[in-house]
């Protein structure tokens, strides 16, 4: 509170000898010492008054948590911006790479939300996974996701299904393939759990269908899976949008 680091809900700063009122709101942004810089750059795509499209590299998470503060896409593009008012629309993976959605005003936020709530965005991702002569493709899949016993992972079990993917296979290369990913609901890790379902787990995926121990600041291996476009109805103009990531598997 001395370095004036404590907040109100209003971004006013809090002194240590004012009256707390009961149920308020206060912020403190924690600090991080020795946090490892993540040695790659996001792309802003695209900027107005209403919306940033950012183009997020592997291993970079959207937002602060766990040993991530300052290398995290959120708190970076403030720092580049000076946008104090971004919040992240969708959620993408720390290991997962592409096309990313943030609200610049608060005002018409809901609206930005409402498209992902509705189903009314189309999301299409590309992944790097082991080719499977005999597997039928495309295929729909869909399945009941939970979370699992270990907190960072989700599994499928029975009961009425709640994630519905659609995987096309493009290309064949080697012993792997590229595959087209079509999520049309949003669930946590969904197409790296359906890819793993099918036989045919994402490359590098440390999580599916095993948990192997963390890689720490190791980034010489990444998620072969890429949010590759974003369309939709801007809610606030009425205009067709479409944006693509630069990056390639």
């Amino acid at each position: 509170m001395a370095r004036n680091d404590v907040l109100d809900l209003h971004g006013r700063t809090l002194n240590y000898d004012e009256a707390f009122p009961a149920g308020a709101c206060i912020f403190y942004y924690r600090e991080r010492q020795g946090e490892t810089p993540i040695p790659f750059e996001e792309t802003i795509l695209f900027m107005n008054d209403e919306l940033m499209v950012v183009d997020k590299p592997h291993f970079l998470p959207v937002t602060p948590g766990g040993r991530f503060l300052h290398q995290s896409l959120l708190v970076r593009l403030k720092r580049k911006t000076s946008i104090e008012t971004l919040t992240p629309i969708h959620r993408l993976d720390r290991e997962t790479a592409g096309v990313m959605l943030f609200s610049v005003n608060p005002a018409t936020r809901p609206l930005w939300q409402s498209l992902f709530r509705f189903r009314q965005v189309c999301k299409v991702y590309e992944a790097l996974a082991p080719f499977r002569d005999e597997l039928m493709l495309p295929v729909e899949v869909c399945s009941r996701i939970e979370r699992d016993e270990q907190f960072f992972r989700v599994h499928e079990v029975e009961g009425e299904p709640n994630a519905f993917s659609r995987i096309e296979f493009i290309e064949r290369r080697d012993d792997h393939a590229l595959y087209r990913l079509l999520p049309e609901t949003g669930k946590m890790h969904q197409l790296r759990v359906h890819m793993s379902s099918l036989g045919i787990p994402i490359l590098n995926d440390g999580f599916y269908p095993i948990a192997l121990p963390c890689k720490g600041d190791d980034f010489s291996a990444p998620l072969k899976l890429l949010a590759r476009s974003i369309g939709f109805i801007d809610p606030v103009t009425g205009e067709q949008r479409h944006f693509n990531s630069q990056y390639h598997l």
